[in-house]
């Protein structure tokens, strides 16, 4: 039972780590499976030291 509560915990922080990194270089898929694949506190360090995505230039 308790590897289910941390397995869903996992996955919900790294849900809300994607949301607030979908403005970021990577983009919420990117931090989102980091997240997944590391930890979510490494995503959440990613997503703070990354840059801005940058502006598309309209021509």
């Amino acid at each position: 039972m308790m590897l289910i509560t941390a397995i869903i915990l996992t996955i919900l922080l790294s849900y809300i780590i994607g949301k607030i990194g979908k403005n970021r270089k990577f983009g919420f898929w990117g931090y989102f499976f980091c997240s997944i694949l590391l930890t979510p506190l490494v995503g959440l360090l990613l997503v703070l030291a990354s840059d801005p995505r940058p502006k598309a230039k309209m021509s």
